[in-house]
Parts: C-alpha cells; sequence; structure tokens
C-alpha cells in the first residue's frame, strides 16, 4: 500500500447524522505515511482539542516500519534483538496503549480513534473495544473476507477450521485518558506478512497474522483505496453520530 511521504492531511470527511443533518461529530482524516512518534504527537494534539470540546477524531495513516510495545508487553516476545532490528531501520517503542506488542509497516492501515466516551454516554472500554471489532469487521466483510472475533481475544479475526491456528486481521490496543480514548487499530492490507517473524504478535504464540490481500480480495493501491473508503463507512456509521 502506497501513501503520500508527508503527514500533510490527504483528505477528509466529517461524519453527520443522516437523519438530522447536525454538526459534524467525528471527523476522518487520511493522513498518508506518517512516522510513528510523528503520529504520537498528532494524537495529543487530537485529545487535547477534544477534550476541549472539539469533534471526535479518526486519524487513518501508514507507518514506516516500526515495533510497538503495549503495557502489558514483554521483551521476551521480541524474536530478534533491538540492535538487529535498528540495523534494518525498525525502531522498538514502549507505548501508553493496551496489549502486548505488535509490528507495523507498508501495507498496513492504522486507525486512531480520539473520542470522548463519557459525551458518548458510554464511558465503558469493553464495550468500546467490541464496536471498534464490530466497525472493521463491518469494513472488511464489505470488501470480501469472512471476518469474526475470538472469545477470550482482543482484534479481529478469519474464521478458520477447527485445529488450525487463528489467523489475525486487525490488532487493537487503546489507552483512555480522563474517558478520552487513544491510539486504536492496525489492520493489514497488504503488508509484508513476513515481518511479523521479528515478534510474537500480540504475545499469542499460538496464531498466524494474515492480511486482505493474503486472503485473496486484492493487493495494491486500488485495495487500499478500497479498505479506507469501507473503514470510513464503518466507523461513520457506527461512531459518527452522538449526542453531546
Amino acid at each position: 500500500m502506497t501513501a503520500p511521504s508527508t503527514a500533510i492531511e490527504a483528505s477528509s470527511q466529517a461524519a453527520t447524522s443522516p437523519a438530522t443533518g447536525h454538526a459534524p461529530c467525528l471527523r476522518i482524516d487520511w493522513l498518508g505515511r506518517v512516522p510513528y512518534r510523528d503520529g504520537l504527537n498528532l494524537q495529543a494534539a487530537a485529545i487535547e482539542a477534544v477534550k476541549n470540546g472539539a469533534e471526535d477524531r479518526l486519524l487513518l495513516l501508514e507507518h514506516p516500519p516500526v515495533i510497538t510495545m503495549g503495557r502489558s508487553s514483554s521483551r521476551a516476545n521480541l524474536r530478534e534483538s533491538e540492535a538487529s532490528l535498528a540495523a534494518r531501520g525498525i525502531e522498538v517503542v514502549s507505548v501508553a496503549r493496551g496489549g502486548d506488542v505488535t509490528y507495523h509497516g507498508r501495507g498496513q492501515l492504522v486507525g486512531y480513534l480520539i473520542s470522548n466516551l463519557r459525551a458518548r454516554g458510554s464511558a465503558d472500554v469493553h464495550r468500546f473495544l467490541r464496536d471498534l471489532e464490530a466497525s472493521i469487521i463491518d469494513a472488511v466483510v464489505e470488501l470480501g473476507v469472512t471476518a469474526t472475533t475470538v472469545s477470550g481475544r482482543t482484534g479481529v479475526y478469519v474464521k478458520t477450521v477447527p485445529g488450525l491456528p487463528d489467523r489475525k486481521l486487525a490488532s487493537i490496543g487503546v489507552g483512555v485518558r480522563h474517558w478520552i480514548s487513544h491510539h486504536g487499530f492496525a489492520l493489514n492490507v497488504d503488508i509484508d506478512l513476513r515481518e511479523f517473524g521479528a515478534i510474537v504478535p500480540c504475545g499469542l504464540r499460538d496464531i498466524e497474522m494474515t492480511s486482505l490481500a493474503e486472503e485473496g480480495v486484492g493487493c495494491g493501491e486500488e485495495l487500499a483505496t478500497r479498505t479506507r473508503q469501507e473503514i470510513t463507512r464503518s466507523f461513520t456509521s457506527r461512531f459518527g453520530v452522538v449526542t453531546r
């Protein structure tokens, strides 16, 4: 998946209530390829704006290769030394989100949802996670992939037959500060799955990582564009209407 080389917004969409036409309450921006630490700064600015009454934000972007370690991560889940990773241009960053270790890289759609959960009347992180999963599932079903959740595990998976490893399509890790969410999801679109070999994805040793391209629904920029369109549609539908 290719993207602009800068963090300049390439497109944006503000969700409105289809029933009332009220003012936007969810702004969705495609930012292109953004260095990971710049993404953290963009989130910090969005968190401050939402805290001060701005509409919720969904930042869609792609990161250059980076491995991130959530609050519950273990260094044992790195299968390659940090020196070796650095020599390949892959940084390891510890971050204030839930979940374990994950990999971001070209061909993966990352979505950071900055949402005021209390203003939505839903100060419930568990429900928020389920809504994230459902939104991703809604989007990929439209792309032709039958996706599901797995009991006891956060994220989105492709259905498999009994006895075979679960195939993980999207990872989710969020943080919540003063009931405002940050971080979000990483959906594998047309990513080089071999790069996940450097980690134990999400700390789960009994899964395989997959992608939309691996599931046979397309590849390249056409698939990337369709994926962004379906994610925009599904998140607008589920998160786009709120009474503050």
